[in-house]
């Protein structure tokens, strides 16, 4: 036994140890006992997500994000690709004054302060992988809380995905499939 060893340095018996464990993973995997990464995706399905844009300075005449545009989206610093944006809506910054009308205690009134400054809510769809985790966009996540860029000829903002919807080919939400997102 001693000379059997004596034959075989440690740089051998690892190689050896990683070629047996190779062939345990592959045979776990094939036998499904291990579930690997295209086990795990249950539908594709096309989803909208929402990107806020807190707090724009747009110094134009109107937002430069506009429906039925294409931006390109940065998921984490990552390029993804060109998507449709289905709806956006802005909003200048607001303030509170008190109402001189004995019914409203206070009004909304556009912020004198802050005259170039909107908030927005950016409408996007795409295709998605759907997952028990979520929906999957270019190898990301999505869901809310997320960093993303939008991009365009004339701008490029940063928003936070807060809301995201798994929608069925006909356009109506899909309520078994929406439950997956988180």
């Amino acid at each position: 036994m001693k000379n059997v060893f004596g034959k075989f340095n440690i740089v051998d018996i690892v190689i050896v140890l990683g070629v047996v464990i190779a062939l345990v993973v592959g045979v776990a995997t094939t036998k499904h006992f291990r579930q690997t990464a295209d086990k795990q995706i249950e539908a594709t399905s096309p989803i909208t997500f929402q990107v806020f844009l807190r707090g724009v300075t747009v110094t134009g005449d109107e937002f430069p994000i506009k429906a039925d545009d294409k931006t390109f989206i940065t998921i984490r610093n990552v390029p993804y690709t060109e998507l449709n944006v289905v709806k956006v809506t802005s909003q200048a910054r607001q303030t509170i004054i008190a109402s001189s009308k004995a019914k409203e205690q206070y009004i909304l009134v556009k912020d004198p302060a802050q005259p170039s400054i909107y908030d927005a809510i950016v409408t996007i769809t795409d295709t998605a992988k759907i997952t028990k985790d979520g929906a999957v966009v270019g190898g990301n996540k999505i869901k809310m809380g997320l960093p993303v860029t939008l991009e365009g000829e004339k701008y490029k903002f940063n928003g936070t995905i807060s809301d995201v919807r798994v929608t069925s080919k006909s356009g109506i939400e899909d309520a078994g499939v929406n439950n997956l997102v988180g």
